[in-house]
């Protein structure tokens, strides 16, 4: 039976004040949903959904008629491994294929940042030196394979943006694609997919969802299937990384280089030795974001078809992860 009235939620994160980010959002869908931090509320037993980024393990404890917890973002790891989320509940996530396009722009430009050795540029420019760089060492784009972990709505920006550039695409997918790939998309799937993509990947793009899989997956053993010099763009989730791995493949010269944009502690702590690592670049885990708008727009909807009984569009699969 559908229920009437305002459908109450809880803001739950452990990093963010979510009410400052996406308070004036939300205010637009006053009359279907009200959302308020844990000690604004005053029966717990009346929320039905949380609007969640990274929650504390305790999070969801005092509400015992909660069913939804949706996330601010496509990642939805840190709440389905969250220890007190209901074993029954929903969870869903923000689908945005401008957010996809974002994330392509964002791994196009690191591309030609380690194709073109851009920090070379850099480097000089604060010297103020006019440095060139050798016509020999210049690799065109149709010799340099873009490795592509994850061909889901933002691996195929991504594999667009890339291959639009002339660089050609190898993507490890679970099972071959139905239609038929892109210009310049090739595939690898089943078992040891990512493996073999590393393999042929000049330049890796993660950006796999966080699973028991993929945890952990990117570490020595795979940088070292990778050809000699090849560089990593990392946007998948921290914990895929094994980070000393990393830190030994560069220092090795297995790996060239390497963008970061996930990390297994966000804020990265002041004294990480990535900051100071001149073959790292580090950008604050913001690669592709949605507006306030859509955030708000998706989550009060999928809070009134939860309430309504029906399973939300924008629903995971708790298991998989996506």
């Amino acid at each position: 039976m559908a229920e009437t009235g305002v459908i109450e939620g809880v803001y739950l994160s452990s990093v963010f004040d979510l009410e400052k980010l996406y308070g004036r959002a939300f205010a637009a869908h006053a009359d279907t949903i009200r959302l308020r931090h844990p000690h604004e509320i005053e029966d717990p037993a009346a929320v039905r959904f949380a609007l969640c980024w990274r929650p504390r393990d305790d999070a969801f404890s005092a509400y015992p008629n909660l069913g939804l917890a949706s996330s601010i973002a496509a990642g939805i790891d840190s709440i389905v491994n969250c220890p007190s989320l209901p074993a029954g509940a929903l969870v869903t996530r923000i689908r945005d294929d401008d957010q996809g396009d974002l994330m392509a722009g964002y791994a196009a430009w690191n591309v030609v940042w380690h194709h073109r050795n851009l920090r070379h540029a850099i480097v000089h420019e604060a010297r103020r030196e006019w440095s060139r760089q050798a016509p020999a060492d210049a690799v065109p784009p149709r010799n340099c394979t873009v490795g592509l972990l994850g061909y889901g709505l933002m691996g195929r920006a991504i594999a667009r943006a890339v291959t639009a550039m002339g660089f050609p695409v190898v993507a490890a997918v679970r099972n071959p694609p139905q239609s038929p790939p892109s210009a310049g998309v090739g595939f690898e799937s089943g078992e040891g997919a990512a493996e073999r993509v590393a393999a042929r990947a000049n330049i890796l793009i993660n950006v796999l969802p966080l699973t028991a899989e993929t945890r952990g997956l990117i570490g020595a053993a795979f940088f070292a299937r990778m050809p000699k010099g090849a560089a990593l763009v990392q946007l998948g989730r921290g914990e895929q990384l094994i980070e000393k791995d990393l830190l030994a493949a560069l220092d090795s010269g297995q790996l060239s280089g390497a963008s970061l944009d996930v990390f297994a502690v966000e804020p990265l702590p002041p004294e990480h030795p990535f900051w100071a690592d001149e073959r790292i670049l580090v950008t604050p885990h913001q690669a592709s974001e949605s507006t306030p708008r859509l955030v708000a727009e998706q989550v009060a909807r999928a809070a009134q078809e939860f309430v309504a009984g029906r399973v939300p569009e924008t629903a995971v699969d708790r298991v998989n992860g996506y």
